[in-house]
Order: structure tokens, then C-alpha cells, then sequence
């Protein structure tokens, strides 16, 4: 259980001050030249014995990503992009950070981008972000304004610009190459890897592409010290986490917490419960949308961690936490689902692009219960095409979450379509 003096974000609820005034007065933008006046390689050490790992899905270490920037400038210049284009169902953790704490942002984007040499930063906001850009915007102003950025930034001897850019709405964009594609002004389509941002990223350049609530946290983390951070969590597992907790529970929340905390304890302490009981849980998809579901029953002492959600077959991904109970209609959740991740592929990939859309297609049959009880088994086989087979990640987001209906949920599946032929029968 996180005490109140461990938590980073003070101010996730907009119950304070989110101006510069505000922020100083909880203890942010405070020492920052010193601690850049350590070094770029002091930071990155202290960021990797923190244990941070990645907070937008995929969890690689913080400070390991940050050293793969070049040490030396070859001529180019180095850029960091903060990936604030959260478009993932069910994830809406960066928007509070945005929205009410945008000065832990800001300062992050410093000193982050001091530590892998870049002196220009892009923030890449999602499309539909139009009251977080506002609020992220005059933070960057006030920044500018009292000469925190801009020229000898925070008067650290560093020069350092930070620009906001506004997507379009694009889900795919929120994949880092598709988003510095987006970003040269082409269309927000992924790249192949290698080359990694870190050698060629943004206008060929050296790039590191990281999450909104990653880069926030790193001032705190630099202040009270790696020890502090990697103290809390489990080994592996450090750290605090914004949890986005929504779906059928008392009381749907955003809230920071110790990584590790069990399920039961998160939904019992900040969520009132579930609706209904513990034994009208369902399933619980914990790691926003593209991550496999898992049943109720397996999931009351799951450790939110990202260990502790893999030895449950799923993954932690954004932390954004979707809970059902049995009135959820599963099969059609995730044809929902499907219907999101068909729509949102940027049709690159044959596999996904044709693929997406006939997985969907077979969704809509399940639900109404209009196939063949061999459908389902061959359904499962096209996900295997699918996944694994595409430049990004988005085949894998449209493949597991069907993976995970049929692994758990065949039952229902198979009721279904019986009841659909009987009826047929009956009415013959």
C-alpha cells in the first residue's frame, strides 16, 4: 500500500494549483540545474538502478532505452518525443497527468532529453486531447516565461526547446514509428526495425520515444533517488503506477499505486468493490484493451505487476483496468474489440489488413451464434496468422483479445451457437 509521501503525481484530481506557482509549492522544478549539472551519465545510472520500466505497454527499462542514444554527436541533432497519443480503449492515465500535473511533464522533458543530448523535445498529443493540449500548452508558456526552458534552461547551461504537436486522431500513431512519421508530416504508418529510433528516428536523426507517465516520473525519481523508487514494488517491478480502473466496479478511478498491489486490494481500497459482490466478477481485461482477458475467479489474487499478470496469461500494458460482471455479454465485448482494431489498422501489413477484417467478421457471427462449433477452432488459427506476422503491434492487439475470449470463454461460445441451431430447429 503506497503511503501519501511516496506518491509522485500530487495533484492527479486538479484539487490543487496545476500553474508553475502550484507546482513549486508541492516541490516540483526544484534543484533541476543540479541535478543536470550531474551529468548525462550520472542520470541514466540513476535512472536504470531506479528499475523504472516503460509506462505505456510495453515495460523495456527506462534508463537502459535512454543509453542506446549516442554518446557523441555525429552532427546530427538527438530528439526525445514524448508519446501522448493515448488511444488505447480503455487507458486514460496520461490525460489526468496532462490535464492536472503538466509541470512534472515539462520538467521531465529537461531532463530527459539533457540526458540523451537532444536539445528540442516533441510532445505528441492524441487528436481528441483538445483540453490537455490547452493545459499542457500554458504550462510550456509559463515554462518558457520564467526561463525554465528555452535558453540556459532553468539556468542549467543547457539549451533546450520543447514544441507540442496535435495528432489527428489516428489510434495507429500512438505506435512510436508511426508516430515520427506522423510527426514528418506523413501519413501515420509504422516503419520496419531495425533501424530503432536510437540510431534513425525523427528526420533520420537520434530518437527516443517515450510515454507521457515514464518521462513525469523522472524528476522525482532523480530528486528523492533511485533507491527510494526501487524500493517500492517487487524486484523487476519497481516503482508506482497510475492505475486506470473503469467497467463495473463502485466507483471508477484513476489512481496512483505501489506496482504489486493485488488486484483485490486496488478494487477493495480505491473502487468500493465490485458491483454486485466478488462473485459477480467475470473477467477482467487489466492492461487496457489489446491485452488478454482473464476470468474473475483467476484474477482476485493476481499481482499487478508485470510478472504477476504474466504468470495469469495477460500482460499489465497501460495498467488501464476493465472489469466486467456477468451481465457482460463477453463474446460481445470483444467483437467490440474487433470492430475497434479492424477500423484502426493503417492496412500496411496483409496479415492485418485483411486479417483484422475477417476476424471481425466471424466476431459478428459468434455473438448472434450464426457458425459452425469448428469456426471457433479456426478463428484461433487466423489469430496465430495474424500475430506476430506485422511490422507493429497492432495484429497482436487485434489477435489476443480473441485468443483470450476463446481460452476462457469457449463455453459460452459453443452455448450460443447451440441455442442459435435448436432455435432453428424449433422453428423449422
Amino acid at each position: 500500500m503506497l503511503k501519501d509521501e511516496d506518491r509522485i503525481f500530487t495533484n492527479l484530481y486538479g484539487m490543487h494549483d496545476r500553474t508553475l506557482a502550484g507546482a513549486q509549492a508541492r516541490g516540483h522544478w526544484d534543484g533541476t540545474a543540479a541535478i543536470i549539472k550531474k551529468g548525462r551519465d550520472w542520470i541514466v545510472d540513476e535512472m536504470k538502478a531506479s528499475g523504472l520500466r516503460g509506462r505505456g505497454g510495453a515495460g523495456f527499462p527506462t534508463g537502459l532505452k535512454w543509453s542506446f542514444m549516442p554518446k557523441e554527436s555525429d552532427g546530427r541533432p538527438a530528439y526525445l518525443v514524448v508519446n501522448a497519443d493515448e488511444s488505447e480503449p480503455g487507458t486514460c492515465k496520461d490525460r489526468e497527468i496532462m490535464r492536472h500535473d503538466p509541470h512534472t511533464l515539462v520538467e521531465g522533458c529537461l531532463i530527459a532529453s539533457f540526458a540523451m543530448g537532444a536539445h528540442a523535445c516533441y510532445i505528441y498529443i492524441r487528436g481528441e486531447y483538445i483540453r490537455e493540449r490547452e493545459a499542457l500548452q500554458a504550462a510550456i508558456d509559463e515554462a518558457y516565461a520564467a526561463g525554465l526552458v528555452g535558453k540556459n534552461a532553468a539556468k542549467s547551461g543547457w539549451d533546450f526547446d520543447i514544441y507540442l504537436t496535435h495528432g489527428a486522431g489516428a489510434y495507429i500513431c500512438g505506435e512510436e514509428t508511426a508516430l515520427l512519421e506522423s510527426l514528418e508530416g506523413k501519413k501515420g504508418m509504422p516503419r520496419m526495425k531495425p533501424p530503432f529510433p536510437a540510431g534513425a528516428g525523427l528526420y533520420g536523426c537520434p530518437t527516443t520515444v517515450n510515454n507521457v507517465e515514464s518521462i513525469a516520473v523522472v524528476p522525482t525519481i532523480l530528486r528523492r533517488g533511485a533507491g527510494w523508487f526501487s524500493g517500492l514494488g517487487r524486484a523487476n517491478n519497481a516503482g508506482t503506477k497510475l492505475f486506470a480502473i473503469s467497467g463495473h466496479v463502485n466507483n471508477p478511478c484513476v489512481v496512483e499505486e505501489e506496482m504489486g498491489i493485488t488486484f483485490e486490494e486496488l478494487i477493495e481500497k480505491h473502487c468500493g468493490g465490485i458491483k454486485g459482490g466478488w462473485d459477480n466478477l467475470k473477467a477482467v481485461i487489466p492492461g487496457g484493451s489489446s491485452v488478454p482477458n482473464v476470468r474473475g475467479d483467476d484474477m482476485r489474487d493476481a499481482i499487478m505487476d508485470f510478472d504477476g499478470l504474466k504468470e495469469k496469461g495477460s500482460s499489465l500494458g497501460t495498467a488501464a483496468v476493465i472489469v466486467m460482471d456477468q451481465s457482460t455479454d463477453m463474446i460481445k465485448a470483444i467483437w467490440r474489440l474487433s470492430k475497434f482494431y479492424k477500423h484502426e489498422s493503417c492496412g500496411q501489413c496483409t496479415p492485418c489488413r485483411e486479417g483484422t477484417g475477417w476476424m471481425m467478421r466471424v466476431m459478428e457471427r459468434l455473438v448472434k451464434g450464426d457458425a459452425s462449433v469448428e469456426e471457433i477452432d479456426m478463428l484461433f488459427d487466423v489469430t496465430k496468422q495474424v500475430e506476430g506476422h506485422t511490422i507493429c503491434a497492432l495484429g497482436d492487439a487485434a489477435a489476443w483479445p480473441i485468443q483470450a475470449l476463446i481460452r476462457n470463454f469457449r463455453d459460452e461460445i459453443e452455448d450460443r451457437i447451440k441455442h442459435k441451431r435448436i432455435a432453428g430447429i424449433a422453428a423449422e
